[in-house]
């Protein structure tokens, strides 16, 4: 048998020590502006590709469910990475950097929220969907990773796990997901 437990604790190690290094503040800030578009009824959009796409579909699952269940008011949130035949029309048709702009175009109002998960911060895809979300009046949101990239100058609330690891900055993506459903559930209970 191989012993792979010393590989096995420097991932964990990694992990602690980032998520310990990720302000506070910038979680908290991101959860109170995901508290108002709840109290104001706008919705959500939230998108990312390969990882950061699951993350996305995860986070509307638990925002929409999780934290909604039961409650005559409820989060309404959309992953723009859940509908394949749209993703793959706009894909072939225009081109795969506009698949989240060309959904938003046809789903988002002035005062919604759109959310953009890259663990590099350069996705095209994103970036084109953040910027159309600023220039249509919707309050933007990045989870960022290494150096933050393009999203996290773009968006106007970001969450930067500041580390150069592609699979531990998509791991505290979905903690964060984790915390601010754990955080929002409790305070709306």
């Amino acid at each position: 048998m191989i012993d792979f437990t010393q590989d096995i604790a420097t991932y964990c190690d990694t992990l602690k020590k980032t998520i310990d290094a990720t302000p506070k503040e910038d979680i908290n800030q991101v959860v109170n502006i995901l508290l108002q578009a709840y109290q104001q009824r706008q919705q959500v959009f939230v998108m990312g590709n390969g990882g950061s796409a699951a993350t996305a579909s995860h986070l509307a699952c638990d925002f929409n469910e999780g934290i909604s269940e039961g409650k005559a008011k409820r989060f309404r949130v959309i992953a723009l990475t859940d509908n394949v035949p749209s993703i793959t029309a706009i894909a072939n048709d225009i081109g795969y950097e506009r698949i989240f702009v060309q959904q938003l175009s046809s789903l988002m109002e002035p005062g919604d929220y759109v959310i953009g998960i890259s663990g590099s911060g350069n996705s095209e895809n994103v970036i084109r969907a953040i910027d159309y979300a600023n220039e249509h009046g919707a309050i933007t949101i990045g989870f960022t990773g290494y150096s933050g990239g393009r999203l996290k100058q773009k968006a106007q609330y970001n969450i930067h796990i500041n580390i150069d690891d592609m699979q531990v900055a998509e791991d505290l993506h979905m903690v964060l997901n984790h915390i601010m459903m754990r955080v929002l559930k409790k305070h709306l209970m």
